[in-house]
C-alpha cells in the first residue's frame, strides 16, 4: 500500500550495524502530519490523502487555505506545508487524523523528493562539466563555451545545447533508499545515502515505485 509524509531534512550521520559496518544516512525529521482532508473515488475520483506539516501565524494564511484545513480542526494552527498523496484504495483516515514516522518500517524502501541547492548563474564549466579552453598560447578562454554553431547546415544553435544559466533549485527525487532506523519518540527516519536540498529543506518520503 502506498503511503507518505511530509518532513524536513537535517543532515547527514552515520550509524554501525550489529556486524560493525558504518553506513552513510540522511536523518529525516518526519512528520507528525495531519490529515486534512481524505479524497474518496466515489467524492473525488480519486484516492487520495491531504497532508499538513508544521505551523505557520494565521496572519500569513489566505482563507481560502483557512477554510481548507478547517474540517481538520487546524484553523487555529494552520499547517506550513500542504501535499497530497495518491493512494492505490481509498483511505481509512479521516481529517483530523495523525500520521507518524511509524508509517514506515526498517528495512523498507522509499523514494525521497526535495528541492536541490540553488547554485545562481554558472558557467558552462561548473554547470556541465566543460573542460574549458587552453590556458597558453594565448588561449584568453580558459572557462568560456567556444563554439556552440555550425558553418553553413543548418546554420543554428541546435536545441538543448548545454549553455550558462540559471543551476539548480528544481525538484528531483531519489529512488529506493533503504530506511535504517525508525525513531517514532522523535519523529525521525534514517534513510541510506544522500537526498536533494539543503539541511532545513522541505522534502517528500513516500514508498518506493519500483520496489
Amino acid at each position: 500500500m502506498k503511503k507518505g509524509l511530509i518532513g524536513k531534512k537535517l543532515g547527514m550521520s552515520q550509524v554501525y550495524t550489529a556486524e560493525g559496518v558504518l553506513i552513510p544516512v540522511t536523518v529525516i525529521n518526519c512528520g507528525p502530519c495531519t490529515v486534512i482532508s481524505a479524497k474518496t473515488v466515489a467524492k473525488d475520483g480519486y484516492s487520495a490523502l491531504q497532508l499538513g506539516f508544521g505551523t505557520r501565524k494565521v496572519k500569513n494564511v489566505s482563507k481560502a487555505v483557512l477554510g481548507n484545513v478547517k474540517p481538520a480542526g487546524l484553523e487555529a494552527n494552520p499547517p506550513e506545508f500542504i501535499k497530497e498523496i495518491r493512494l492505490d484504495a481509498d483511505p481509512s483516515q479521516k481529517a483530523g487524523d495523525v500520521l507518524d514516522v511509524d508509517v514506515f518500517a526498517k528495512d523498507e524502501f522509499v523514494d525521497v523528493t526535495g528541492t536541490t541547492k540553488g547554485r545562481g548563474f554558472q558557467g558552462v564549466v561548473h554547470r556541465w562539466h566543460f573542460a574549458g579552453g587552453r590556458e597558453t598560447h594565448g588561449g584568453a578562454w580558459t572557462r568560456r563555451t567556444g563554439s556552440i554553431g555550425m558553418c553553413e547546415k543548418p546554420g543554428k544553435v541546435m536545441k538543448g545545447h548545454p549553455m550558462p544559466g540559471h543551476m539548480g533549485d528544481v525538484t528531483r527525487t531519489v529512488q529506493n533508499l533503504k530506511v535504517i532506523d525508525v525513531r517514532p519518540e522523535e519523529h525521525l527516519v534514517f534513510v541510506k545515502g544522500a537526498i536533494p536540498g539543503a539541511n532545513g529543506g522541505l522534502v517528500f518520503v513516500r514508498s518506493a515505485v519500483k520496489k
